[in-house]
């Protein structure tokens, strides 16, 4: 995939409901990957299938936006919409695919229960530690199961003794899963298969 002056030279397969960790030094396209599959980075050459489905081809003409690739996404910078609750933050994508008020808000406070900030459902972005946004963040990015999950260090701001919680909830809900991480920890304890990237590429 190129994309203007820097190039992922890669082929990337997770079989469904696999896990995928992605680690290398910053700088070597982690994030850029991620943000290619998700539809928020445009490439200029290569093709992503999401799910079988065809969502990127630049020589086709093909190019499937963001909000209809079927994609939970959590942040590195987690990136809160700072006028909402937390609740609300959780519920926003299935209210944006149509699901109404009261069932979103109640699915998504079982989300904000998962990773154990129920008690934190009304309070906004600004109040919350970098450890909780980042819950919020990945209770967002569960939120209305979507059959493809990217993470972008998701537990890197977390408390240690949360971390294991956050991985059992990545695990059960049973997504195919690319997670970007520099914990070896997260490839050890969550991931199917672990690729390092070395400058847009797979290192040997």
């Amino acid at each position: 995939m190129c994309l203007g002056e820097f190039t992922l030279e890669l082929e990337l397969e997770v079989p469904a409901g696999g896990i995928t960790a992605v680690m290398g030094p910053n700088g070597s396209g982690k994030t850029t990957l991620l943000r290619c599959l998700a539809g928020l980075e445009a490439t200029e050459a290569g093709r992503i299938n999401l799910g079988g489905r065809l969502v990127d081809d630049p020589a086709a003409g093909v190019w499937i936006p963001p909000e209809r690739r079927g994609v939970g996404y959590a942040y590195q910078d987690v990136r809160l919409f700072g006028h909402l609750s937390a609740l609300d933050n959780v519920a926003f994508g299935p209210r944006c695919r149509g699901t109404g008020r009261s069932v979103a808000r109640r699915s998504a406070l079982a989300d904000l229960d998962a990773v154990r900030m129920a008690g934190s459902a009304g309070i906004k972005p600004a109040k919350l530690s970098g450890g909780q946004a980042q819950r919020v963040g990945l209770a967002r990015a569960l939120a209305g199961a979507p059959p493809v999950l990217l993470l972008d260090e998701p537990f890197s701001a977390t408390d240690v003794d949360v971390r294991p919680l956050l991985r059992r909830q990545v695990r059960a809900a049973g997504a195919t899963v690319v997670l970007v991480t520099h914990d070896p920890a997260d490839a050890e304890e969550l991931a199917d298969a672990v690729l390092v990237l070395q400058a847009g590429r797979i290192a040997s």
